[in-house]
């Protein structure tokens, strides 16, 4: 039987920090370049990847891409249904530890997203396809609106946090960093939070709009929410502030790949603790 040892699951996480960072890296630098009119797009994460396709080896930096967000992705669920970083079980540590649980299917997805770019694979015409698909299957349901509104209320809310992460928060957090790579990677890390502030707020706005309209057509994800910033009066400056922040996500993640604490816990230790974790929720 297949174990999933510590070590193991250490060097998955770091791959995947390091993934989801090319990835930022990318969205962000190519918006930048058409911001500035140097080319580039403001796309999101899929257009994003496919630019890699005509690079040399292309396929290749794909599939070790989507190697990497499968180990993301991987940490991400084990993080929050263990609680790896002991965040504990309080209502705002179990949000939190929810949030990276859904994150961890976000980045799996984007993962397959990547495999079939490498595969040749490009399937669906955008960025947006796959927010529309679930908005518009919401929108079918009972009291589907009121949900979708929900979600992008919390969307909304997700956004605040990373704004004032972006400000004053502790964006080192589980990081221990040399002098000299603290003095750049610290305001990177503000810059980026701040980044995804602005566009996680601006998702939440879309989906919010789609409620009230009941329409997925109104629902834009990553790339929208940048194609909207392009729109808009001094558009390129809010683009390329934007962008830049993304960007510097993008490096922020690669000093999280490199100096995040990580613990790991072992087969066992996981199988445990998720055991605790589902009783304890049943028993509240």
């Amino acid at each position: 039987m297949f174990r999933l040892e510590r070590h193991t699951l250490e060097m998955l996480a770091r791959a995947g920090y390091g993934a989801r960072g090319i990835v930022y890296c990318l969205v962000g630098g190519l918006a930048v370049l058409a911001a500035v009119g140097a080319g580039g797009q403001a796309g999101g994460n899929k257009s994003a990847l496919a630019t890699l396709l005509n690079q040399p080896f292309g396929r290749l930096w794909l599939g070790l891409i989507a190697v990497g967000l499968v180990g993301f992705a991987l940490w991400r669920i084990i993080e929050g249904t263990t609680d790896a970083d002991r965040r504990g079980s309080s209502a705002k540590a179990l949000a939190q530890r929810a949030g990276h649980i859904i994150s961890g299917i976000v980045y799996g997805g984007l993962a397959l997203t990547a495999a079939q770019l490498a595969l040749g694979k490009r399937g669906g015409s955008g960025d947006d396809n796959a927010i529309h698909d679930w908005t518009a299957w919401l929108l079918s349901k009972p009291l589907g609106q009121w949900l979708t509104g929900l979600i992008g209320l919390l969307v909304i809310g997700v956004g605040v946090t990373f704004l004032r992460k972006g400000w004053k928060g502790d964006v080192l957090e589980r990081l221990t960093l040399p002098t000299e790579v603290r003095r750049w990677a610290v305001p990177m890390g503000r810059l980026g939070f701040a980044a995804r502030g602005v566009v996680f707020g601006l998702v939440g706005a879309f989906l919010i709009l789609a409620a009230v309209h009941s329409s997925s057509a109104e629902v834009k994800g990553l790339g929208g929410a940048l194609q909207m910033l392009r729109e808009q009066t001094y558009g390129w400056v809010l683009l390329a502030v934007t962008a830049a922040g993304l960007f510097a996500f993008g490096v922020f993640g690669l000093v999280q790949a490199r100096y995040r604490h990580i613990d790991a816990p072992d087969a066992e230790e996981a199988t445990a603790k998720l055991k605790q974790t589902v009783t304890g929720v049943m028993g509240r």
